[in-house]
Order: C-alpha cells, then sequence, then structure tokens
C-alpha cells in the first residue's frame, strides 16, 4: 500500500498540534504529538524560519518518515546577519558583512538544495547569493571574496568544513553591521543634500534637463523620484488664484447648465 504524504510549512522549532498540520495527520491515525515534538528537533536550527516539511506515513503500521527541506539561502543568509531583509540596492549599498565560516554552515544546511557537486562550489553559490543581497562576505564584496576563492585563500576553512564562529568573532561582526547602517544613512544624507542643491539650481529647467544633471552627480534613482516633481503635477500645498474655478467644477457647471436648458424652453410652452 502506498504511503500517504503530508505537506506543511512549519516554523522552525515552534511546530503545533494546530491547523495546518494536526488536522492533516487527524486521519492518518499517528500520533501527532509525537510526530510535533519530532518535527522540532529536526528544525530546531531553522528558528525563526519558514521551513517545508514532508511526512511519508504509513496508514497500516502508523509508521512515518519526516523529510525536513530548508529555507532560501537568503532566508538563511539573513539569519545569520541577523538582518530582516536584504539591501535594496546591492550594487551600492551593503547591508552586512558574514564570515566564510557562515557561509559555509549556510552551503551545508543547503547541500541538497544546491547545484554545485563539491563544498567548494556550494559555498561559491551561497556567495552569489550574498552579492545580490548587498551582504559582504569576509569584509568584501562577493565578486572579491569570490577571487579569493578561486586562489584557495579559503581551502582550509573549506577541508575542514568549519562553521563555528567565537563570541568575539560575532560582536565583531555586530559592530561592522553598525558602521555599515551608520555609513549609509550618512551617504543617503549626503545624496538628498546634493540633489535639493541641483534642483534648487537647476530652476526654471525642464524636467528632463534637471533629472540628467542629477544622474550625472550619482544620485540613486529612488531618491530622483522622490524629490523631483513630475511636470504637470501640482505643487504641494500650492493654492488656487482667487476667482479660478477648478477645471472639474467648470466642467461640471456647464454641464449643469446644459441640462437646465431644455426644462426653461417646456415651460415657456
Amino acid at each position: 500500500m502506498p504511503k500517504e504524504k503530508v505537506e506543511v510549512l512549519v516554523e522552525g522549532g515552534k511546530a503545533t498540534a494546530a491547523p495546518p498540520l494536526g488536522p492533516a495527520l487527524g486521519p492518518m491515525g499517528v500520533n501527532i504529538g509525537q510526530v510535533v515534538s519530532d518535527i522540532n528537533k529536526k528544525t530546531s536550527s531553522f528558528q525563526g524560519m519558514q521551513v517545508p516539511v514532508k511526512i511519508f506515513i504509513d496508514k497500516e503500521t502508523k509508521q512515518y518518515e519526516i523529510v525536513i527541506g530548508t529555507p532560501p539561502a537568503s532566508g538563511l543568509i539573513k539569519k545569520e546577519a541577523n538582518l530582516e531583509k536584504g539591501s535594496g540596492k546591492a550594487k551600492h549599498e551593503m547591508v552586512a558583512d558574514i564570515l566564510i565560516e557562515q557561509v559555509i554552515k549556510i552551503a551545508k544546511m543547503k547541500e541538497t538544495a544546491t547545484l554545485g557537486k563539491s563544498l567548494r562550489e556550494k559555498v561559491k553559490e551561497v556567495i552569489g547569493t550574498c552579492q545580490s543581497m548587498g551582504i559582504l562576505v569576509e569584509g568584501k564584496h562577493a565578486k572579491e571574496t569570490l577571487k579569493d576563492i578561486e586562489a584557495g585563500i579559503f581551502d582550509e576553512e573549506i577541508r575542514l568544513e568549519k562553521t563555528e564562529l567565537t563570541q568575539e568573532e560575532l560582536a565583531k561582526l555586530e559592530v561592522e553591521k553598525k558602521r555599515l547602517a551608520e555609513e549609509l544613512a550618512k551617504r543617503k544624507a549626503e545624496f538628498e543634500k546634493l540633489a535639493k542643491e541641483i534642483i534648487a539650481q537647476m530652476a526654471g529647467k525642464s524636467r528632463g534637463e534637471t533629472k540628467a544633471k542629477l544622474v550625472q552627480a550619482g544620485i540613486p534613482d529612488e531618491m530622483i523620484k522622490e524629490l523631483l516633481p513630475v511636470e504637470g503635477a501640482a505643487t504641494p500645498g500650492a493654492e488656487a488664484k482667487p476667482g479660478a474655478a477648478a477645471p472639474a467644477a467648470g466642467a461640471a457647471a456647464a454641464a449643469g447648465a446644459k441640462k437646465e436648458a431644455p426644462k426653461k424652453e417646456e415651460k415657456k410652452k
């Protein structure tokens, strides 16, 4: 008899008999509490993340097998970097730094879900994901760290499958994360100040000319959209001139006048 399969998504280490897991297991006749306990043991290293879980059950013998998937590499990287989200501008804005040991740890956790055949290749895949998230590896941009991998600089760590960090190393990473956040805020303030100066200098010029000047100065596109008004749009706070009627109101009045005209003719009859 083929085994039944139950697939659920649970928070690492915090599965419960509540929906969706409990109701799905109920008809299978297994010990739900035991299954939940086993799932939590297997997913304890993924705390704070959503983990895909498959449970294969033999309804006759009540035997079951639990297969744990892994969260996306990006989720594992955010956990190691203690981040809520990656950078929205990964090419220019770095938001955190992680060490090669953390990359190896992630690569080992994702070993069945990556394309690389060797641990070294899997490590390179994880570093590629760091690059798209604006996360440094060993204090360098991911591209530079990939060159170091090719040069064999981290061969010993990879060979030993080193994944543990000391408290001192973890503390240094938190200091670096804070420094990057301060640097990012400072850079944003400088860009904003420069953008406002350029917009003031270009007063009277077309939006296109002003935007070209901002782009030339290296102002981020999102900031340009935020600070540069769209031509033809009403300026916030602008007041209508006395006696001037709003176009919509004028149109409505004209339409009303046309509708009233036939009624007046009927009264004359």
